[in-house]
């Protein structure tokens, strides 16, 4: 595999550095170490700017060419938050804190993008610029949103932007990729119920909201079975059921939660509207009343033809034809890079992470084989996008 040879002069070092985070995780917008390690980092490699506090706690560094003539800017993104999980990896640099770990990888991708700062910074073989962002918040606090908001795009002219998010169950060496919607959407619902309580031996008397419940969690399931078409995408999935406290009350109210993922914007509005027409028939029908919140989360993640087609021939050259995967399956799993894939063009990828615990699994453990590879990938990117001429 043509990996640039300095990351395997540089991977044990990068190794070090992933595996401290690793051990020491944080989560949504309390990336406070995660953050400061970063920013001390980039400031010892020597970028031309660097800047804390962007969507709270994200950091964002630049790195000139040797030449920037060009004008061209490009951004690299790195999530940097853990998860709320018990580690059972058993591993020496496994979580010290309690109740968070590093389950999807995170860690790994910070490493990569620190270690190809690095390297950028050294060499500066390219004619323009590159703007590193390592953000918070990606597990469900749209921390790449936050960033935009306190105006990343805009203030270090980001005109391309790429991401990057290792695959479990993909060998080492292997990139997989696709145009087009590459991950869904991830929406939010929230189903209030109200009946009328009362005693468990009266069920007569009262209108029964797990009834209601039970009913409205088996019709919604009909948006995907006779509502989507069969060749498109939707999963309404209800997740907690919340009503009643003891055997022999039937509860005045219940709650229901859920998520809604798409991968087609007319489908994420024909869900949103089905469930907002089948929910309060279905409790009219027993009497009671129920209502929908439904919340737009993170958008589906678009990747843009002409970029897609130019990270596909990077990592041709990384990994070779072969291990490159153009018309990979889109997952299900929401990624808020999407919101910066809103604000301009750009292509995320998958690179394999080999044979281990799949993502949010708490015996998860990002590959350190992958390190070489993730870095070659940003280098060349950045080196093909702009070249020093």
């Amino acid at each position: 595999m043509p990996i640039i040879n300095r990351f395997a002069d540089l991977s044990e070092e990068i190794t070090e550095w992933r595996r401290d985070i690793h051990a020491h995780p944080e989560l949504l917008y309390d990336t406070h170490r995660t953050s400061e390690v970063v920013a001390d980092k980039l400031k010892a490699f020597g970028l031309d700017e660097i800047a804390t506090g962007i969507g709270r706690t994200g950091v964002v560094g630049v790195i000139k060419g040797r030449n920037t003539g060009s004008g061209k800017v490009i951004g690299l993104r790195a999530d940097m938050d853990a998860l709320p999980l018990d580690e059972i990896t058993g591993k020496p640099y496994a979580s010290t804190v309690p109740g968070k770990m590093h389950a999807c990888g995170h860690d790994g991708h910070t490493a990569m993008l620190l270690g190809a700062a690095k390297y950028l910074s050294e060499t500066r073989n390219f004619d323009g610029t590159v703007v590193v962002i390592f953000q918070p918040a990606e597990e469900g606090g749209a921390g790449a949103k936050a960033m935009i908001d306190d105006g990343l795009m805009d203030r270090f002219g980001i005109q391309e932007v790429y991401g990057m998010h290792n695959m479990p169950g993909a060998p080492v060496g292997t990139f997989h990729i696709r145009p087009g919607s590459i991950m869904a959407a991830a929406d939010r619902i929230q189903i209030d119920i109200e009946g009328v309580g009362g005693h468990a031996a009266k069920p007569n008397d009262v209108v029964d909201t797990i009834l209601v419940g039970s009913h409205i969690v088996q019709a919604v399931q009909s948006i995907a079975s006779r509502n989507v078409d069969p060749l498109k995408s939707v999963v309404v999935s209800i997740t907690t059921f919340n009503a009643g406290f003891t055997d022999n009350v039937i509860p005045q109210t219940a709650v229901l939660r859920g998520t809604v993922r798409t991968l087609d914007a007319d489908v994420r509005d024909l869900a949103e509207r089905r469930l907002k027409e089948i929910v309060p028939t279905i409790a009219a029908a027993f009497g009671a009343k129920a209502s929908v919140n439904y919340i737009r989360d993170y958008p589906i993640t678009v990747n843009h033809e002409a970029q897609t087609d130019f990270a596909v021939g990077i990592a041709r050259d990384i990994a070779g034809a072969d291990n490159v995967v153009t018309d990979v399956a889109p997952t299900m799993g929401g990624e808020d890079f999407s919101f910066m894939l809103q604000e301009r063009p750009g292509a995320f990828i998958f690179a394999g992470n080999g044979d281990t615990a799949m993502l949010h699994h708490p015996a998860y453990d990002f590959n350190d084989e992958l390190i070489p590879v993730g870095c070659s990938y940003w280098v060349k990117l950045v080196e093909t996008a702009m070249p020093a001429g």
